[in-house]
């Protein structure tokens, strides 16, 4: 199978969670994971209620022990209470067989479980506690991922391949090695859930890692060998910038390959940060990348030696405070506001051409020049602003635009008229 070409989406099965759709050409989906205490009931409802509101589209939990395994029908009760409608997963690690057969609420509760086949269990018992966890997805016809990751990877498959390279003419490098056993392991796993009776249209697969390239190459291989929904992330990305740059070069590569049809970038959060700072990059790469629209995109001026008065800097921070602000309200008042494209520019170098490019744009007076802002609202100039209210009169007009694109009776896919914009 070839590897798909840039914009070309690669072929998998769509598999359901709750009301979200993986793959099958369906939006690649954003998902996060609480980091609480599952069986704190009401932390984990105020953070998945947090990572909602982020954008977050499934949200995944821990259930490591029997208190977690009863919370999870009790914070699915309260989100629904609030109105709070998000797939929930399950997070397995050696246990889940027993928490899935001692707890028979749990499993109706989630809407998938996750399955790390490193950790199912070891010698003869693996296989029999993994049947077990797919029988339990069976019984209540829930979908499962399977979650390799190299930091717990299955070693009698590494031990396996070890050999195997061992005894080549040519052995090929360790890293090479541990590459193919996770794309082993995922495989294997998910034949063997199929052997048991689970279709591929209910199977998940990821193989996670904390390296860009071994991630790149490990889904490459993923995509070549099979047909199964992929999930993207790295494993531990790190922290602060760190990993927002490494998770969002390895989504990006993938993500324009066609490679992934739902991603996580697992970030580390420093403290007091928000838990849902990892969704915000995870759409921020998506919308980037062409693949989805969750917000206007706003090209705005970085500044430079033709801007370094506090003029410019001033009134592009207090139009860009102004669109964050409205979007709420927009959000529930104009679908598909989120096609919308604003430009926000600082001079006459670019700030015009930047403009007409854009569905509404305002070029800001730069160092030295005079106060006055050329509006452009669909290509076309409609108004020169000047004077102390430059920012107030720009917000003026881009009410008026949104309400005419998106207001009741528009679809915001086709321009409308700019009469009635004063010139």
């Amino acid at each position: 199978m070839e590897r798909p070409q840039s914009g070309e989406r690669h072929f998998t099965h769509a598999v359901r969670v709750g009301d979200v759709v993986i793959g099958g050409g369906a939006p690649v989906v954003v998902q996060s994971m609480t980091n609480t205490d599952t069986a704190d009931v009401a932390a984990t409802v105020a953070q998945i209620r947090e990572l909602v509101e982020a954008g977050s589209e499934i949200v995944r939990v821990t259930v490591d022990r029997v208190e977690a395994a009863r919370a999870v029908p009790r914070i699915r009760e309260e989100l629904e209470r609030a109105g709070v409608r998000v797939p929930i997963v399950g997070d397995f690690h050696y246990n889940g067989h027993r928490l899935l057969a001692e707890v028979p609420e749990l499993a109706p509760a989630l809407a998938k479980l996750r399955i790390n086949p490193g950790n199912v269990g070891f010698g003869e018992k693996r296989d029999r506690q993994f049947e077990a966890m797919i029988e339990a997805a069976l019984r209540h016809d829930r979908p499962v991922r399977i979650g390799v990751n190299w930091g717990s990877l299955d070693q009698e498959v590494a031990a396996r391949l070890m050999d195997e390279n061992a005894a080549r003419s040519d052995p090929q490098p360790a890293e090479a090695v541990l590459r193919e056993a996770l794309v082993r392991s995922a495989l294997e796993s998910a034949a063997f859930a199929e052997k048991l009776g689970l279709p591929p249209d209910r199977i998940v697969i990821s193989a996670k890692v904390s390296r860009v390239p071994e991630l790149v190459a490990v889904y490459r291989e993923l995509a070549r060998r099979s047909h199964y929904a992929l999930h993207l992330g790295l494993t531990e990305a790190g922290m602060g910038l760190e990993g927002v740059i490494a998770s969002t070069a390895a989504l990006s590569i993938l993500l324009a390959e066609g490679i992934g049809d739902t991603i996580r970038v697992s970030l580390t959060p420093r403290p007091g940060e928000p838990r849902g700072t990892e969704v915000r990059v995870c759409r921020e790469v998506l919308q980037a990348l062409g693949l989805r629209r969750f917000a206007p995109r706003v090209s705005a001026c970085p500044g430079c030696g033709r801007t370094t008065s506090g003029y410019f800097q001033e009134l592009a921070s207090r139009i860009q405070s102004w669109l964050d602000g409205r979007m709420a309200e927009w959000r529930r008042r104009y679908p598909g506001i989120e096609t919308l494209n604003v430009a926000i520019m600082g001079c006459i170098v670019n700030g015009p051409g930047e403009s007409r490019h854009a569905d509404i744009g305002i070029s800001l007076p730069g160092t030295g020049e005079r106060p006055v802002a050329p509006v452009f609202v669909d290509g076309r100039k409609v108004a020169t602003l000047r004077g102390e209210r430059i920012a107030e009169e720009f917000q003026a007009i881009v009410e008026a635009y949104v309400e005419r694109r998106y207001g009741p009776g528009r679809s915001g896919q086709s321009r409308p008229e700019t009469q009635g914009i004063p010139a």
